[in-house]
Formats: C-alpha cells, structure tokens, sequence
C-alpha cells in the first residue's frame, strides 16, 4: 500500500508517541462527564465572588470530555482548539503552564523499560507539550479533563487541565475550506460520501442530524403503536416462497437443506399468519430486499414497516394513517410542513381521497372503468406506457397512473378503490363490483404507503393467486406464486383486519428535505468499488 506523505508522517508520529512511553490506543475507559451542546446549552456565567448558581454548568465546573480534535490554533505557550463530540463541537483553551499531568498527582511506579520513568514532571510537562504541538493531528481522539468557562471573545469554552490521548488517526480528514462564504475542497462527492460515509459524518454538518431525525421517526412510530397495544415482532427473513407482494426477490441457496431460497420481498403473509394466531395488532419494521433496478428513490434493500390490527378496515386505517403521520412530523420537525425542493407538503391530517379511477380520468381525460384490456394497451401506449405486450388489466391501469398521475400529487392524498387485478391480497370493495377495499398514499408524487381492507376469504385468495400464476405463464416476473402454508392459515379462519406497509426510507426523505434515497441510508448499495 502507497502512503501519501501526510499518512507518513502521522504514522512516524505514532512511533514517536510509543517510543515517548505513550500509548496512542489506550485499553482504559476514559469517563465523560459533559458534551459540547449540553454544556453550551445550559451555561450559567459565575461571578468570582457569588455562590455557586443552581445550574448544570457554570464558570469554573470541572468536567472532562472527548472527542475529535478538529482544528488547532498553536499560539506560543497558550493555544485552542476544537473537539467535537457526539452532540457537537466545543472550543479548548491549552496552555503549557496549566497542564498537569496523572503523574503530577501521584507518580506510579515505573513499568519496565519504560523510557519516561526517571524524568522529572517539568520533563514529562515538556514531554507532552511536544505531543500537543507536533504530534496531535486533526482528526485524532483526545480526552480534556479541566474547566468550563467563557473566554474574552464570549466563547463558551474549557480551559484544559489534562490532556489524554485516545486515538491515533493515520488518515488525514478531508475538512472542508470556505472562501467568501462558500464552501471548497471538501468531501462532496456523492460516490465517496455514500462509500465512506463514516468520514462523512464527521466532517460535512447536517448529515448527522438527517440520521438522528430517521431515527426519531422510528422511535415515533413505535411510541404510537405501542399506545395503541399493539406488538412488535419479527419474521423470517430467509423464505422458501417470495410472497405478499410482486416484486423479483434475490435467490440464495441453503447448502444443508438443499433447497434454494429468497430474500424476502415483504412481512405481509407471516404478520397475517400471527392475526390468524390471535394476535390483535403486529408490526414489523426490518429490511425487505428486491432485485430491481436503483435509482434516486430505490434502493435493493429497504427498510418497511408493516401493520396488521384484526376487525379494522381499510377507511380506518386511512383515518390511523393520517394521524401516525401528523405526529411524527411534529415529532421530528416541530411542524406539520416540511419543505421538500420547491415544494411544501402539509402532514396535517385529514389527507384527500380520490378513487385510482377517477385520479386517472382527471389527470388524462380518460375513463378507463370501461375499457376492455385491448383499449387498455392502446390507451397506454398513447399515453407513454412502454412494453405493454406482457401486461394484464390491472398491471396497464398501474402503469398508466404511474406514467401520468402519481408524479403530480404533492400534498398528501389516498389513491382508493384499485381493481382487482392489481391487488391480489385485497378483499373485494364492498359496493363497487371489480375494485378493491386498497388504498396507496401518494406524497410529493411518489408512494409511501399501501394498505388493504386484507382478504380473508380462503377461496377467493386461492383463486386470485391462481390467476397470479397465469400472469407469470405470461412473463410477468413480478407476478406471485401461491404460498400453500398462508393458504392452510387462512383456511383456519382469519378475522377482518387491515394492514399497511410504510416505506420508512422514503418517508425519511420527505420529514428530512433529502433530495435521494442515498441519502438518507447510512451505506446504500453500491457497485464494487475499483481498488
């Protein structure tokens, strides 16, 4: 391996270090008492001469933090320096006179061969002045144990009593330069931020915060449905059938038991087995894996949350939907309106309502309820739908509101009452012949969730996998087999129950403003990397 020069030195450094007697990765925890943003949050100035006030941090309190060292200021005998923590970052205040060091207090007995052992504390005091002015690199972990106070300039600061290293860094940061406002010479090129994210992280602001906020949605989401008593669980991930959706899954081979299997697609079919069992409501948030193409808002692995809750239909699950969503906005934003791009969406329940149908009919002009699969295709290839030789009914009605309707519904709004051909899980609607009881939640034109009034007529589910299989014989790769297990599961009797799958990635991307599903996955798929 090729070091560049700056990697040279830092490793020449890291032997300076162990031949000064200082281990550069020490094995004994280092405890924090104060973070950056904490201690800036809530500091008290304290008088001299007043008591000590009733704060969390005050002028003159000790603590001891740790951190990355991100800049240096080496000013003669007194320097700054900036560490930035898991919250933040904070300005330290070195100055050579003030260090103490462990052995100030109380000298150990020397290990054997150590090079330090007989020299003095001035020595030691010089010794580790040289460590801070020469061998510290940005980017190494350091410890601070000293005082937090607020320097003539007003900067909340701590003033350094002792300094412990942590952690050697041997690969120089990419810290980004501004000139005239204007950031240059940083780390932002997407494909090394997404392969590297870990450096990304550290030095461009705000992706952290974008993955504090994925992590809040989730924490919300759990809060809601726990109040709500329902359980979460988990189900295999490893299938011997890709089912409860229509997608191509990844195909692995299991070498004891011979049998090849799939990565799964969805949770729907095992959550539906555990209403089966009794359970009131279930929900699983976990990776779902489809070997489809990747694009700014697809990924091949995903994360999906899933919900199934027994005697509910699918208007309720509009009305809980709305709500979920609301709250989590508040949650992660403090408002209901996220601004996206250009656009501003508005979580405040109650969401619209529009039949896939009609959407079609009022973005188009035309009423395709009465066409005949061949006027279908037709109508489809005048509107921009490709390949449609394969399709059936439903996949050409999809396809057309995909091609012309979805992309033009910012706020967010439930498509209903889809055919029956496009949803094969679905129960029939109850007052309109040839739709079903589903609904897609579309939110600045791109789906986010998809739920169903779920079919639990055992006959009526076999015979719609049955003509799922006739589209397979047709080419439809995305078309499902029949799952003969969840066929004997729903022949024990399932209750009426509702269902929804959230997209939890993309929902990151519209409580978040990101522009792409990269950049809301800490490592999303990539090609192979060159080396």
């Amino acid at each position: 391996m090729e070091l560049s020069e700056q990697e040279q030195v830092r490793r020449q450094s890291l032997q300076t270090m162990r031949d000064m007697g200082i281990n550069p990765y020490p094995a004994d925890e280092y405890v924090v008492t104060g973070y950056s943003a904490d201690i800036k949050a809530a500091f008290v100035d304290k008088d001299e001469n007043s008591p000590v006030p009733d704060a969390e941090w005050y002028t003159g309190k000790p603590v001891r933090i740790a951190g990355r060292l991100m800049s240096k200021r080496i000013m003669g005998k007194a320097s700054f320096i900036e560490i930035q923590d898991s919250k933040g970052r904070i300005q330290v205040y070195v100055s050579r006179d003030d260090i103490q060091l462990p052995e100030d207090a109380e000298k150990p007995e020397p290990a054997a061969g150590d090079p330090n052992a007989n020299l003095p504390v001035e020595a030691l005091r010089q010794m580790y002045n040289v460590v801070f002015k020469k061998l510290l690199d940005i980017g190494d972990f350091i410890g601070i144990e000293g005082f937090v106070f607020r320097t003539q300039m007003g900067e909340i600061s701590v003033h350094a009593k002792k300094l412990t290293v942590l952690a050697k860094s041997l690969r120089p940061l990419p810290i980004v330069k501004y000139k005239d406002g204007v950031a240059y010479d940083g780390f932002n090129d997407p494909e090394q931020r997404y392969r590297q994210r870990y450096v990304d992280l550290v030095v461009n602001e705000g992706v952290k915060e974008t993955f504090l906020k994925r992590a809040t949605i989730l924490r919300t989401m759990r809060q809601v449905f726990d109040e709500a008593g329902y359980t979460e669980v988990e189900t295999p991930i490893l299938q011997q059938i890709a089912g409860g959706a229509s997608a191509r899954p990844f195909i692995t081979h299991h070498n004891t038991l011979d049998v090849d299997m799939y990565l799964r697609i969805a949770t729907e079919l095992y959550l539906k087995r555990l209403i089966v069992g009794g359970f009131e409501g279930v929900y699983e948030i976990g990776r779902n894996f489809r070997n489809e193409g990747m694009d700014r808002s697809h990924n091949p692995e995903f994360t999906c949350m899933e919900l199934y809750v027994q005697y509910k239909d699918y208007n309720w699950m509009m009305s809980f939907t709305e709500k979920l969503l609301e709250r989590i906005a508040i949650s992660v934003n403090g408002t209901t309106k996220v601004k996206i791009g250009d656009n501003e969406v508005d979580f405040k329940a109650p969401y619209r309502r529009l039949p896939i149908l009609d959407a079609i009919k009022e973005k188009t002009g035309y009423d395709v309820s009465a066409m005949n699969e061949d006027e279908l295709r037709a109508t489809a290839k005048k509107l921009g739908v490709e390949d449609t030789e394969k399709m059936g009914r439903g996949k050409l009605i999809d396809e057309i509101f995909g091609e012309t309707c979805e992309g033009t519904f910012i706020q967010p709004t439930f498509i209903t009452d889809y055919p029956v051909e496009m949803s094969p899980l679905t129960k029939m609607h109850r007052s309109k012949p040839g739709l079903t009881e589903r609904f897609e939640l579309m939110v600045n034109g791109k789906e986010l969730a998809n739920a169903y009034s779920e079919l639990n007529d055992p006959i009526d589910q076999y015979n719609r996998f049955v003509e799922q299989m006739k589209l397979a014989d047709k080419g439809d790769d995305e078309a499902m087999v029949i799952d003969h297990d969840f066929m004997r599961a729903l022949e024990y009797g399932m209750p009426p129950t509702s269902g929804i799958g959230i997209g939890i990635d993309r929902l990151a991307i519209l409580m978040t403003g990101q522009p792409t599903i990269q950049e809301v996955l800490l490592f999303p798929t990539m090609k192979p990397e060159v080396q």
